[in-house]
């Protein structure tokens, strides 16, 4: 009798770690690049439950999204995705992005990266840029604190899942995205950082137009960024315009893509009149140019590759 026991318990323990195994395969995946740079978006979709998309390189987290829901429409499957940002500064050649629910993971997925380069670049700065972005206050840490609280709120709305359009028409670009800056202080005092964003040497009171419909989440002055413009786009998917003359559009407006926000200018840690134009995914440093390319979220695509 014990050994009929034993023998039952025995099949349905490898019944249930066999069903575990076959939800988890079950599970359907697509992912817009499959092979993605350090420092471009990946947008995810999938068929199961999932709360979040976990990027790991080399076993260490380095990269988290939130998962949204896209309901079903004109016949279409309804589906959860995220979009989250592989760091520019993830060196390993594959990474692994686990998808979880509230149970654990429930699916893991191997990416192969392509590698990329980025430039380098030294700031030479004066005496009063120099205490400007080198100097502590009270006043800059509120502002930091009120950024990151934008930047770490996800809300639930995709207003714009298309490309993204340039913010101005020049072609003119004094600093790309991802350049590895040395800052020279006045002082002979040296400090490394990463450009987070594109700049465009543009004129001062040139027009700066919404790089996609969005809701306008913050637009004022800021001690570092100037004038500044923050533009929501998706699920923890933000735009910013730093170091304006001016803004124009008002914090919680709905705008539409090429809609003016702003006017260009030399505001805050500036060396001359441009326009840093940048996008956070999640919080993490994105760069703005491959939304330019593709979708933001192709939902016709991502459908076709989970079920067709």
């Amino acid at each position: 009798m014990k050994r009929r026991v034993i023998i039952i318990l025995f099949i349905g323990l490898i019944l249930l770690t066999g069903a575990g195994q076959s939800v988890s395969a079950q599970i359907k995946y697509a992912l817009i690049p499959e092979s993605p740079r350090p420092g471009d978006p990946v947008t995810i979709g999938t068929d199961g439950y999932v709360k979040e998309a976990v990027v790991f390189a080399n076993g260490k987290q380095v990269a988290k999204a939130v998962c949204f829901p896209i309901k079903e429409e004109y016949g279409k499957p309804g589906f959860m995705a995220a979009i989250v940002t592989i760091p520019s500064t993830v060196s390993a050649e594959n990474v692994i992005i686990k998808l979880n629910n509230s149970g654990g993971t429930v699916c893991e997925i191997p990416v192969k990266l392509t590698p990329r380069k980025f430039l380098s670049e030294t700031l030479e700065l004066n005496p009063s840029l120099s205490k400007l972005v080198g100097e502590s206050t009270p006043e800059k840490t509120a502002e930091s604190e009120k950024l990151w609280e934008i930047l770490t709120t996800t809300g639930d709305v995709v207003y714009n899942p298309g490309k993204l359009v340039l913010p101005v028409t020049s072609t003119r670009r004094t600093s790309l995205f991802g350049t590895r800056r040395v800052n020279q202080y006045s002082d002979g005092r040296k400090t490394t950082s990463i450009h987070a964003g594109v700049d465009f040497g543009v004129p001062k009171g040139t027009e700066v137009r919404a790089c996609g419909r969005g809701r306008v989440v913050f637009s004022r002055m800021r001690i570092l960024t100037g004038y500044t413009v923050i533009i929501e786009l998706a699920p923890g998917v933000y735009s910013s315009y730093y170091h304006l003359d001016s803004v124009i559009a008002k914090e919680g407006s709905i705008v539409e893509a090429g809609e003016v926000v702003a006017l260009s200018g030399s505001t805050g840690f500036s060396t001359g009149p441009h326009l840093h134009w940048e996008l956070r995914v999640s919080t993490e440093n994105t760069d703005p140019d491959i939304l330019v390319e593709r979708a933001l979220l192709d939902k016709d695509l991502l459908i076709r590759k989970m079920y067709y």
